[in-house]
C-alpha cells in the first residue's frame, strides 16, 4: 500500500477531458523514454485507469479488448493491458501496484487478462503468469508465428477456462505492436 494517497479514476477514451489525453501521452513518453503518441493512436477504444497524487497524473494503465486463443480452444475475450506507466520521480511508492490491483477489479467480466512486458517480476508478484508456449498472430485465416515476441503474461479471472501455458497462443492482428 502506498504511503501517499493516490486518487484513482477509470475512464473510457470518450470520457477523457481535453487535458487528460496530453497528460497521458506525456507520462507514457517520460516513462518509456520514447514518443508514445504514435503507439497510443493504435489502441482501439481503450479504457484508462488514472492515478493522481496531489492532482498530478503520476501513474496510468489502460486495457483494450482483444481475442486470444489457447491452442484450438474457443476464443477468449481478453482485457489486454497496455501503457502501464509511472512518472519516474514517483516510482517505488506502490502507485503502479495500486493501479494494477484496481484495474484487475474492473476487468472481472473478461475471460482472461494479458499483457506483454519486459518487467515480468512486477507482474508475477501480482498473480500474473508467463506464457511459455509459442506465440502467433491470426491474420487472413492464417497463423503467423511471432518467434521474436516474448514477455506475454496472462492473469486468470473468474471466467478463465483451464489453460495450458505451454500450448500455442494466438491473437488477432492489429496495427502497431502485435503483442
Amino acid at each position: 500500500m502506498p504511503q501517499e494517497i493516490l486518487d484513482v479514476q477509470v475512464k473510457s477514451c470518450q470520457q477523457l477531458s481535453e487535458k487528460e489525453y496530453p497528460e497521458i501521452i506525456t507520462l507514457c513518453t517520460q516513462a518509456f523514454r520514447r514518443d508514445y503518441e504514435p503507439i497510443y493512436k493504435t489502441f482501439q477504444n481503450p479504457t484508462h485507469i488514472l492515478g493522481r497524487h496531489n492532482g498530478e497524473l503520476v501513474t496510468h494503465a489502460l486495457w483494450v479488448t482483444r481475442w486470444f486463443q489457447n491452442g484450438n480452444s474457443p476464443l477468449m475475450r481478453t482485457a489486454f493491458v497496455e501503457a502501464v506507466a509511472t512518472e519516474p520521480s514517483h516510482r517505488n511508492k506502490g502507485f503502479a501496484t495500486e493501479i494494477m490491483k484496481g484495474l484487475t477489479l474492473k476487468i472481472q467480466d473478461f475471460d482472461i487478462a494479458a499483457l506483454a512486458t519486459g518487467s515480468p517480476g512486477f507482474y508475477i508478484r501480482l498473480g500474473w503468469q508467463q506464457w511459455r508456449g509459442r506465440l502467433f498472430i491470426r491474420k487472413n485465416n492464417s497463423l503467423i508465428p511471432t518467434p521474436n515476441e516474448h514477455g506475454v503474461m496472462v492473469l486468470s479471472l473468474p471466467k478463465t477456462p483451464p489453460l495450458d501455458l505451454n500450448a500455442p497462443l494466438s491473437v488477432e492482428w492489429r496495427k502497431g505492436d502485435l503483442w
